[in-house]
């Protein structure tokens, strides 16, 4: 169940100023983690079940209206930007960085690093994540750091989409490609 109907006000208050919900919204409030120094925002009448893990200060989600988001994780060293009109089910994971250095001399301290509380981010690549507006995410996909996916655009269950996703287009795979154009609705038929 989440919190931000359900009248749990020691959560929100600790979350004040860096968390924004909009009207109608429902969050996870006991799935964010490591909020103080950044900053996430959502829109209104969205449904976010997800695990949101900010890495350091100075990261943001934004998380647009009318979105829903299932149980997932999304993971954030500095940007994630989600649109409108999504739809995202279970078992996603968003990471806007590599976790890791690639070299190993880059990460050979990272394990004694986090038993002290420290992570050195020098060496690893990190870049934006954006998912734009009308997108549906299948379960289980994996979208890597630097990757957008364009308005309306599907990505097929179990995908890892490791580049950018072209508007109104089926992608799916391991590394997810487009495999379809799909049809672009013309504006009298949109919702708004």
């Amino acid at each position: 169940m989440t919190d931000a109907i359900d009248g749990v006000l020691g959560w929100r208050g600790r979350f004040s100023g860096a968390v924004r919900v909009g009207r109608g919204s429902t969050i996870a409030w006991r799935r964010i983690r490591r909020v103080a120094g950044n900053d996430l925002s959502v829109g209104e009448g969205s449904i976010v079940h997800a695990d949101i893990n900010f890495e350091e200060t100075g990261g943001r989600i934004q998380i647009g209206s009318r979105t829903f988001i299932g149980r997932s994780n999304l993971v954030c060293y500095r940007s994630l930007t989600i649109g409108d009109d999504v739809i995202m089910s279970w078992g996603i994971t968003i990471v806007d960085h590599d976790s890791h250095g690639i070299d190993w001399m880059d990460r050979r301290n990272d394990v004694r690093e986090w038993a002290a509380g420290r992570k050195n981010w020098d060496k690893i690549a990190h870049a934006p994540v954006v998912i734009s507006d009308r997108a549906w995410i299948g379960f289980n996909v994996s979208i890597l750091k630097g990757v957008s996916i364009g308005t309306g655009a599907v990505i097929g269950a179990c995908s890892v989409v490791t580049r950018d996703v072209p508007p109104y287009s089926l992608a799916v795979g391991n590394p997810a490609r487009v495999i379809r154009l799909l049809g672009q609705p013309s504006d009298e038929n949109r919702e708004p």
